[in-house]
């Protein structure tokens, strides 16, 4: 979720060959689905027994210790300089703590489900933000269109015929706007970080641990110490960051590196498919018609706006 992809990685400054692993990337494609599709779910349960600041941290926690012992066993370093710290801790607050945060608190009053379909808007809002900031990403009426097309998805599944009845409004907009923050993120990451001579699990790892650090600041300051820990609520947390964060990126960037980008951030498109399927059937959540339907119309938006213009 932290590192979908459209034609850049968020932590991307290197390209490095990698020989294809044991496990085919297909296998590896699909297990970056399910997990990154059950992350909705697993928020949802940890947000039942602890704060929304503590599932965050939770999951920065676990996830920063997997890529930490990734980078032992690679031997990799963190990286250097200054100007690279601060940058990377602007990318940690807009792709880590600021949209985990926010999913989180959205997932108090949405349905995962929701969560999941409002997380497959950021190649919209991706396309949208890239017009503007990007000069290279020239528009095209097929862009543009899957745009209209994206957008006119996501009012379907808010039911925007009806008034956007029974929906809560200020949840729904957390999760849109924690789907919003990932696409900026990306674009600064790019102005900022490309070239800067790191391998991805070095820049990874030093993202996610600001990130953590961000939110050992602020979590004190808007929740209390439980007084008792409930053990499905944090069993749901560790997964959450040890397989949805952590395992989860490192999958990601071999098949990134493997296959390329392109095909990589096609998991975008399964996500919300196996968190409507999860939250249905495991959490016993409602699903209207305009839900799916509008799921459809969404991801066949996005698609639209990731072609590329014919030379």
């Amino acid at each position: 979720m932290s590192t979908v992809t459209g034609r850049r990685a968020p932590a991307a400054t290197t390209t490095t060959s990698r020989r294809p692993t044991a496990l085919d990337w297909r296998l590896r494609f699909g297990a970056l689905s399910l997990i990154w599709g059950f992350s909705f779910l697993l928020i949802k349960v940890g947000t039942e027994g602890y704060a929304p600041f503590q599932v965050t941290f939770g999951r920065l926690l676990f996830g920063t210790a997997v890529l930490a012992a990734a980078m032992v066993v690679k031997r990799e370093r963190l990286p250097r300089g200054a100007r690279t710290w601060g940058h990377l801790a602007v990318a940690a607050f807009l792709l880590n703590a600021l949209p985990f945060s926010l999913f989180a608190y959205s997932e108090l009053t949405i349905p995962s489900t929701l969560a999941g379909i409002c997380n497959a808007t950021s190649p919209l809002w991706g396309m949208a933000l890239s017009l503007v900031a990007l000069s290279e990403d020239r528009p095209t009426r097929l862009r543009v269109a899957g745009l209209g097309i994206g957008f006119l998805g996501v009012l379907t599944v808010l039911g925007v015929w009806q008034g956007f009845h029974g929906l809560d409004a200020t949840g729904t907009a957390m999760a849109l706007l924690a789907s919003l923050s990932y696409p900026i993120g990306w674009i600064y990451v790019r102005r900022t970080l490309a070239g800067a001579g790191h391998s991805h699990l070095s820049m990874t790892g030093a993202q996610l641990l600001l990130a953590t650090a961000q939110l050992a600041l602020v979590t004190p300051l808007f929740t209390t110490l439980p007084s008792h820990f409930p053990v499905i609520p944090l069993l749901a947390i560790v997964a959450l960051g040890a397989l949805g964060t952590g395992l989860a990126m490192l999958i990601q960037y071999g098949i990134v590196a493997e296959v390329g980008p392109t095909t990589a951030q096609m998991v975008t498109y399964f996500i919300p498919v196996i968190a409507t399927a999860a939250g249905v059937a495991i959490l016993g959540e409602s699903l209207t018609w305009s839900t799916p339907v509008g799921a459809v119309v969404v991801l066949a938006g996005a698609a639209l706006t990731q072609a590329k213009a014919r030379r």
